[in-house]
């Protein structure tokens, strides 16, 4: 049994211009062409297809993806990795609903109460967060650092879940001192606001040292990416901006 590039497109929700597209690189070719020149699929690509989705799901890029189908020899055994993977991904998910509803739930059942005694864990904020997820994004940037987030990634890997977990509070509770900082009307300059920056550039510098160029560039990404900024100001709203005025003031000062 055969089925058009029309009928493949509407059983999976792949658009006809992509499923060209996965041909045009040998991602996915059809089981053949008829002679009115339409394209067919049969079981075999339908199978592949759906490795395809599931694999772009888990955030794999297209060169990855033909990568790993191309070096498969046992589809069944491929299939199972791709389940236990989506497991993985569904429990962190969870965590981060969870985490999201349970901030919901403090702040509402604290609505309007000044400070920031709003949140009674800060560090549970970002309990089911991936970090690592953000660094194909940071490689497009600074290509040229690509050692150096290697070796950051390694070394973040090399953590006990104790130590990530140490690292989140105190990430926190350095964060909630600079809302502080910011709600007491602390202009970015003034030596307690760039004494936390120090602190952090220091921390970063332990597996990358940027430039002034590239550290003003990271700070821009707080307001650039709206996840960022979102983990920023569920702190306190416009903390973001805030960190990234003292990082432009830091990188002019000690940087250059």
């Amino acid at each position: 049994m055969s089925w058009s590039i029309v009928e493949v497109a509407r059983m999976s929700g792949v658009t006809k211009r992509t499923l060209r597209h996965y041909d045009e690189i040998g991602l996915l070719p059809p089981a053949g062409v008829r002679s009115n020149g339409y394209r067919f699929y049969d079981q075999t690509q339908l199978l592949r297809l759906q490795q395809i989705l599931v694999l772009r799901e888990l955030d794999l890029g297209l060169d990855e993806i033909a990568a790993i189908l191309d070096r498969q020899t046992d589809r069944l055994v491929a299939l199972r990795e791709h389940h236990a993977r989506l497991l993985c991904e569904r429990d962190r998910l969870d965590r981060v609903v969870h985490t999201v509803a349970r901030t919901i739930e403090e702040l509402q059942a604290q609505e309007g109460t000044p400070g920031m005694s709003q949140i009674n864990r800060p560090e549970n904020l970002f309990e089911g967060f991936d970090p690592s997820r953000y660094e194909p994004d940071a490689l497009k940037r600074w290509p040229d650092q690509a050692e150096a987030f290697e070796r950051s990634k390694a070394y973040t890997d090399s953590l006990s879940a104790e130590e990530i977990e140490r690292m989140q509070k105190e990430t926190t509770a350095a964060m909630i001192r600079m809302a502080e900082l910011m709600a007491s009307g602390t202009p970015v300059g003034d030596a307690a606001v760039q004494s936390e920056i120090d602190a952090a550039y220091q921390l970063l510098s332990a597996t990358w040292t940027p430039d002034a160029q590239m550290f003003k560039q990271l700070a821009q990404t707080y307001l650039d990416d709206p996840s960022a900024t979102a983990s920023f100001d569920q702190i306190a709203p416009g903390l973001a901006a805030y960190y990234r005025d003292a990082m432009v003031v830091f990188a002019d000062i000690r940087l250059t």
